[in-house]
């Protein structure tokens, strides 16, 4: 998130009044409940690709207790049973960074792991960089290869790869063929969705899937398909239906997801999806990816996406309790897929404290620094009693209690009736949270004149318990209506041009607070997104939204047409995702009472971005 978050002028803008008084201590031993019908070779896995960059600038870990060890000794300690090891064909080619995973520290890491007993999932990304589903750039060195030599590509190197192991006796037990590949895999002529049925692709994963059993005649490695998106299920049967009921690609046998719970939906939204996914599909499930913030600090000069935003809409607090119960809690939901088909999870790198020099890309900063299981020194975190402490027979169930519930604040205009929020969260003594209804004295309060006013509701559900509103009431006003989404729905907004292009998203780092409009298509595409009004005083206008995206665009415009139609308009020019800011027009005079503002936008292929905190009020 951003240090400096923009200022919300909306007429209902909900912060959290209590949140910054309230910081408990993250060294508080953790209560964890065991998980009910956790079956002994549940898969209790964490992603460790850092693991070698980290060690290679100084990076020391510790136990819980403070005795120095191998960072995969401290795993292996408290129950993590299974490690994940990306691939990158040759990093040396690719932007650099990251960890600069590439076959040979993948299978020094193997080694280690199966020296203390660990099992081993190998992800092959089929890149030089990073893969997911913003990017899944194609290696270097097949550059300029057709499609049947693409084919072969993929082929030739997951076998290579996988004959490189089994020579040195470390057969992986699980093989992925791809990262979250819900756009594809080797661009352009693999990526999604495709005017070819999805054919390309098909045959590549095909290929890799191929490879893997030709070398494996025993059957012994398991192997998975992975997207991101856990919580979307439309995600997972348009990918899965193609891949199978159309294009005939079956021999695999686990659908891996990712889940992160402040991007990727509700865990009930989840759990429906690996209920559904595992049946349709006769697939077992593994969530493959998945992390839990212990705190909402950020260790280094890298802007972090994980921060009070992202805590709110994830559902746990960003305290070490709050990490151990979402992980426990998440452990829950998989074994709770009927027959037996949800196998296990991965924690993505639970070892990425900030080090310097050890950053997402070469010259950067380490962005998941507080979402990690190991504290800023190295020191491993209560939460990483988690792993044993849900499969503890003797272990104790806890039933969690109302600890806390957050006041809130709004602003509106003298005068007009201000809206307050409809709910609020409570704090439970495990540290979830949920998102309650509040009964309020009075839900659309006004106010004649300027100043700060309190009033007071309860939150029913949460035993009655007291909550209060602070309401700071002043001469400016914004006209637009839902400015932030905070509903995540585009109500009040006029859409024209490619409407599929546009929708609300939820997702921390792709929105302010709880939702933003957001803008993708894989084809060209171009829209108008705008509100007009009526009844407007004479006088000067503002207008301005908050935006963060790729760029790129033909045209990306804020306007306003006021008087005689007269239209003005300022350039929107993002610079990266999670770089947000502010476009504004000043000064539109209005006479005629009437106005209307919105954003024009079109677009290349793949263009994204989002546009949240729109504004249109009367200067003073």
């Amino acid at each position: 998130m951003k240090k400096a978050m923009l200022k919300r002028l909306v007429l209902a803008a909900v912060v959290a009044g209590s949140f910054a008084a309230w910081q408990p201590s993250t060294e508080a031993a953790v209560q964890v409940n065991p998980v009910a019908g956790m079956p002994a070779d549940f898969i209790k896995g964490c992603d460790v690709s850092m693991i070698p960059e980290m060690e290679k600038y100084g990076a020391k870990f510790y136990d819980v207790d403070g005795k120095e060890m191998d960072c995969l000794q401290v795993l292996k300690n408290h129950g993590v049973n299974w490690v994940r090891f990306r691939i990158w064909n040759d990093p040396s080619k690719g932007q650099g960074g990251g960890g600069n995973t590439d076959e040979a520290r993948a299978i020094e890491m193997t080694r280690r792991a199966k020296a203390l007993g660990m099992k081993v999932l190998i992800d092959f990304h089929y890149s030089d960089w990073w893969a997911d589903p913003a990017k899944q750039y194609k290696p270097h060195a097949w550059e300029g290869h057709s499609k049947d030599q693409l084919v072969q590509d993929v082929y030739d190197y997951t076998a290579k790869v996988l004959k490189d192991f089994q020579k040195q006796g470390l057969q992986p037990e699980m093989i992925q063929v791809g990262n979250e590949v819900k756009s594809g895999m080797i661009w352009p002529e693999g990526k999604l969705p495709s005017n070819d049925g999805d054919k390309q692709f098909s045959r590549m994963v095909a290929a890799g899937l191929k490879a893997i059993h030709d070398n494996d005649p025993k059957h012994e490695i398991k192997t998975m398909i992975h997207l991101p998106d856990g919580g979307d299920n439309a995600v997972y049967r348009n990918f899965f239906d193609s891949l199978i009921q159309k294009n005939g690609v079956n021999d695999f046998d686990i659908i891996g997801m990712s889940y992160y719970p402040f991007w990727h939906g509700t865990m009930q939204q989840l759990q429906e999806n690996m209920n559904d996914v595992s049946k349709r599909y006769n697939k077992d499930v593994i969530v493959v990816e998945t992390a839990f913030g212990y705190t909402n600090k950020n260790f280094d000069d890298m802007p972090n996406p994980y921060g009070e935003t992202a805590e709110r809409i994830g559902g746990y607090r960003s305290t070490v309790q709050g990490q151990a119960t979402g992980l426990r809690d998440l452990m829950q939901h998989v074994v709770d897929v009927p027959n037996h088909r949800g196998t296990g999870i991965f924690y993505w790198e639970p070892d990425w404290y900030a080090v310097p020099g050890v950053g997402w890309k070469t010259g950067e900063g380490d962005e998941w620094d507080n979402l990690t299981m190991f504290d800023d020194k190295g020191k491993a975190l209560e939460s990483m009693n988690v792993w044993s402490e849900v499969s503890n027979p003797q272990g104790k169930t806890v039933k969690a209690k109302v600890k806390e519930v957050d006041n809130l604040t709004a602003e509106g205009g003298a005068g007009a009736p201000i809206e307050l929020p409809d709910k609020t969260r409570v704090t439970f003594t495990d540290d979830h949270a949920e998102n309650m209804a509040i009964t309020w004295d009075n839900a659309k309060p006004a106010f004649d004149k300027t100043g700060v006013y309190t009033v007071k509701g309860v939150v029913k559900d949460a035993g009655n318990k007291a909550v209060t509103c602070k309401v700071t009431v002043i001469k400016k006003v914004n006209l637009v209506q839902n400015p932030a989404f905070e509903s995540v729905k585009l109500d009040g907004w006029t859409i024209t041009g490619d409407k599929q292009a546009v929708d609300c998203v939820s997702k921390a780092g792709d929105a302010l607070g709880q939702g933003a409009m957001h803008y993708w298509a894989a084809n060209a595409f171009h829209f108008t997104a705008q509100q007009s009004f009526t009844g407007l005083k004479d006088g000067k206008y503002t207008v301005a939204v908050s935006t963060q995206g790729g760029g790129g665009q033909k045209l990306a415009q804020l306007f306003v047409i006021g008087d005689k139609g007269q239209k003005q308009t300022a350039d929107i020019k993002d610079e990266g995702w999670n770089k947000w800011h502010v476009t504004t027009i000043k000064d539109v005079v209005i006479k005629g009472g009437k106005a209307t503002i919105g954003v024009e936008m079109d677009a290349a292929p793949g263009n994204w971005g989002s546009m949240d905190n729109f504004e249109f009020f009367l200067q003073e």
